[in-house]
Parts: structure tokens; sequence; C-alpha cells
């Protein structure tokens, strides 16, 4: 018998009502946008003004406010392909064991001798020892301050590569543990050049790990590849160093352990740091730009527990000393402690404009990148450009619609109608999926739209050529209908797996681009078969309940 159940009619119906309904708002993008951007600044500033109120009133607040977010070459901006220099943070390792190495190795001076640092190679550490007779005591001394590899691959061994040659002593990170930093120091720094951008505010930026010390930037709407890289390109390293001594001569000699920086906005002017932080940007909680005393910019910063702690006890032994505050390899601000600071919050000031000290905060509340960022490749996508690239999607997906409208309808009559509107209801039904998942839309994914397009009456071709061949045995229109719908089924579905199998692996095995035509291809095979299986089917039985045909023609 040809009949649906009423609450799958209501079923059927609504989530067609749904998907258009989240839908819509990409026909009204720019409005729509403008009051999701308007939203976005009230809730993150609680500061409204007329026009983000006037925004937020230009689209109802009870619709649906998602959209298709466009891809960088649709929407244009920036394109950038970053090489992390990791072996930087093996330097920076073995410089921070240096002092507890030196600590360790003065306490049993009397066994082995005195102890200096000798100048080595970048991820080398070279101990020179007095006794060398002692040298087996010395490296089981720095044998302790080497831990367990923590990774599946580098288990049961150590994390400090030692040897001894004469009164030399040498300490390396072993390759089990240079492994796991590699990786460590990668995710660090997609997180954070992940958070830099997002405190932009930024659509949909594109951030993923490419090899196995490459990141693949992608951003959408920001300028240009420079301005995308003066956000991400800095490391903003921050320390709190000791100050030994304020100079002109860059290449003063000073004693192991300290290091000569010039300061960042007065020529000529040299500090002598202690090279051992007292503190570092990673103990930072927060920062944000603000005003000093005389009301030029500056930015408040807040530590944690353990940095306020070190913070305080450092400045409260030091009054009247100066104090370094090291952005990148320069001093920034070296002022004077007038009293213990023991609240953990500071103020960094100094000849900076309010866009400065807002891009500052931004990077100190991001953290530091781990290391340097060395840029392979970089590219701009201007907006005209990706204008032009929406005006021929849509020309694409407008001459393929209308073809398979007209070759559905002069093949199959009253049928093609039927399918035809079910795949202007399966369009909508792909971008209402869209928008509610907050996919990226590319060049790719207008290719898997308009292939979807072709391929979307593929089962009511084979429903229809179906019912072609039962209307010449079976008894009466009606059942003819219904068992056309039954026989195709199986022919339906396993032509739908076998394209959904490919698209999984395409997004499984694919980068950017080819995932995003992946997932707009399985959401329209979704789609395709739920509008051809139910919606045309709901179509056919509404208007034949309605005409009661004795004969119909296909």
């Amino acid at each position: 018998m040809l009949q649906i159940d009423r609450w799958k009619r209501i079923l059927i119906i609504g989530i067609c009502v749904l998907g258009l309904a989240y839908a819509m708002p990409n026909l009204f993008y720019e409005r729509v946008e403008a009051h999701n951007d308007a939203v976005a600044t009230i809730e993150k500033t609680g500061v409204s003004t007329p026009e983000l109120e006037a925004a937020e009133s230009d689209w109802p607040g009870w619709l649906p406010s998602g959209l298709v977010n466009l891809g960088l070459d649709l929407r244009g901006g920036a394109h950038l392909l970053a090489e992390v220099q990791v072996s930087e943070v093996y330097k920076s390792r073995l410089d921070a064991l240096w002092p507890d190495l030196r600590r360790a190795l003065a306490e049993e001076r009397a066994t082995i001798g005195t102890n200096h640092k000798l100048e080595s190679q970048d991820g080398l550490l070279k101990i020179e020892i007095g006794n060398p007779d002692q040298m087996a005591r010395a490296i089981e001394i720095v044998r302790g301050f080497s831990d367990p590899v923590t990774s599946l691959t580098g288990a049961g061994q150590s994390s400090l590569d030692i040897s001894g040659d004469g009164k030399v002593m040498t300490v390396q990170l072993s390759e089990a543990e240079k492994a796991v930093t590699d990786d460590r120091t990668i995710q660090q720094s997609l997180e954070i050049i992940r958070r830099r951008v997002d405190e932009v505010g930024t659509r949909e930026p594109t951030i993923m790990r490419q090899g196995s010390d490459r990141i693949l930037i992608q951003v959408p709407g920001i300028g240009s590849a420079e301005e995308l890289k003066s956000l991400i390109g800095t490391t903003a390293k921050l320390t709190f160093n000791p100050v030994a001594g304020i100079g002109s001569d860059p290449d003063a000699q000073v004693d192991p352990g300290q290091v000569v920086l010039p300061d960042s906005k007065k020529e000529g002017v040299y500090y002598t740091i202690e090279e051992a932080p007292v503190v570092t940007g990673e103990e930072l909680t927060d920062a944000l730009p603000s005003t000093d005393q005389n009301g030029l910019p500056a930015v408040d910063f807040r530590f944690n527990p353990t940095g306020a702690r070190k913070f305080g006890a450092y400045t409260a032994a030091n009054i009247h000393q100066p104090f370094a505050i090291v952005l990148d390899d320069e001093v920034i601000s070296a002022p004077e402690i007038q009293q213990a600071i023991t609240t953990g919050s500071g103020m960094i000031s100094g000849s900076m404009t309010f866009d400065e000290a807002n891009e500052l905060a931004i990077l100190l509340r991001a953290g530091a990148l781990p290391a340097e960022l060395t840029f392979l490749e970089e590219r701009t996508v201007g907006p005209e450009l990706g204008q032009d690239s929406i005006d021929a999607g849509k020309i694409a997906s407008m001459v393929g619609f209308i073809a398979v409208i007209v070759l559905m309808v002069l093949s199959y009559g009253m049928f093609g109608v039927f399918a035809s509107i079910a795949l202007a209801i399966n369009m909508g039904l792909i971008f209402g999926v869209l928008s509610m998942i907050g996919a990226t839309l590319t060049l790719p994914g207008i290719a898997g739209i308009v292939l979807t397009i072709g391929m979307a009456v593929d089962a009511n071709v084979l429903v229809f050529e179906r019912i072609r061949e039962e209307l010449k045995t079976a008894r009466g229109p009606a059942r003819a209908i219904e068992l056309g719908y039954e026989k195709a089924m199986s022919a339906i579905v396993d032509a739908n797996i076998t394209t959904l199998i490919i698209a999984a692996i395409l997004f499984v095995l694919g980068s950017g681009p080819v995932k995003g035509f992946a997932v707009t291809l399985t959401i329209g095979i979704v789609t395709s078969v739920f509008t051809a299986l139910w919606v045309t089917r709901l179509m056919t039985v509404t208007w034949f309940e309605r005409a009661r045909p004795r004969q119909i023609e296909v």
C-alpha cells in the first residue's frame, strides 16, 4: 500500500524546515556577520556602543545566526608556512640546567675541585672540573639531574647524555628526549599561535602541523602576510633578570652566567644582566593594556602563585637595585626596585604607543613561543580574488543546477519536477548542516557541492527507472511506485556507501582543502539520499493521494 505514516511525514517536513532555517542566514551574509560580530564584542568587552547595538538588532535574536565560514581562497587573507627552530629549545634547557649543576658540583669542591662552564656549540654544555681523577663522581652528580624519558618509544632511556674526556664533561639531551622535546615544542607552538590568532578575532583560521617541524597557518580576513607575521612571529619571550651593570659597550667583558643586552628604545645603552631569570613569562597569568601614572601607554601583568612568591622574595631582598624586564633579548624597561612587590602584579611602561601596548598584552597573554619561527613561504590572497572565486562558484552551481533540472523534467515529467524540488531542498540542507557545524567553505568545498548536484539525482534516476519497469508488470500505479522505491533501495545504499568510504579516506589522509572537499561531499551524499528516498517519496504520495490517477507516465 502506497502510504507514509503521519509521524514520518511530520519528521520529514520538520527536518527540511529546520535545515532550511539554518541555511537562511547565508542569504543575508553581511548582515548576519555584522550581528554576530557585535554580539561577540559586547560579550567579550561588556561595553555596548550605539553602533554595536544597531548591528546586533539588525538580525532577530530568535532566528538561527550560524554562517558557513569562508576559507582563505574565498574570503582573502594570509598564508604562512613556518619552520620551528627546535634546536633553540635544547640550548634553553641546558642553560636553565647549568645553575643547578654548578651548585651541586660546588658542594663537592673538596673532591672534584673547582668547576666552570666552557664555551661550546648550541645544544651542548661543557663543564671543566679541577680534578680529572674524580670525573666518574662528577658524572654521577650530573646524572642525578637526568629524568626518565616520558614516551613509549623512549621508555627506559634517560633525558641526558653525559660523557667525560680528561677534565671536560659534556652534557646534552639524549636522542629520545630530543624527540619528545620536538613534539612538545611543535604542539606548544601550535597552541600559542592559535591563541594569538584567536585574540584578534579572525574567523576559522587553519593552523596545523606539517611534517616534523613545520606549521601551516592560513587566516582568512586578515590584511596581509606581513600583518600576520608581526602577530605570530614574535617569540615574546619575557624574563625578569637581575642587572649587574649599565654601560655603552656591547662587547663588554662579563662574568660567566652574564650577558649584555641592548635597551629597546635608547640607542647606545647596554645592560649587563644575569642570564638566569628570576621569573619568566610562563609564570604570567594575565596581561592587559593600561596607562601609567602619567597617562602614558603601559601593560599591567599578574603572576601565578609560584611566580608571585619568587618575584616577591627577590624584590624584598634587592630594594633600590635595578631590575631588567627583557622581551626577546632586549631590555624594554629597567626600573629600580622601590619596595617589595608581594602582590604578584606589576606594570611594564616605557616609550610605546597604545597599539604597541595592546599588541604586547596580546603576545604576553597568549604566552611565549618556545622557539623562533622561520617563515619559508608567505602569500597574501586579496579579497577581490576571493570574491571572483565565489562568483565563479555561484555560476558553476547555477549552471549545473539548471542543467540537471532540465534533464530531469524532460526525462521524467512530473516525477522530474519532484526530483528538482528535492534537489533545491537538498542544496538548502547542505548549507544548513555546514552552518550548524560551523564548517569552512573553500574552493574544493564548492567543487564538492557542484559534484553533489550531479550525484543528487542518481538515486531518483534509479527509483524512476525501477518504477518504469514495474509499471509493465505490477497491478496498478500505486503498487509500481511502492515496488520502485523498495527495489531501488539496495542499489542506492551500495552506491552511496562506496562514495562515503572514499570521502572518509580523503578526510583522514588529505590536507586542509581536500578535507573541505570530503566534508561537503559527505554531507551532500547524506542529504541527497534523504531527499531522494523520503522527500520525493512524500511529494509523490501526496500527489497520488490527491490526484488518484488510473495510469501514470514516468
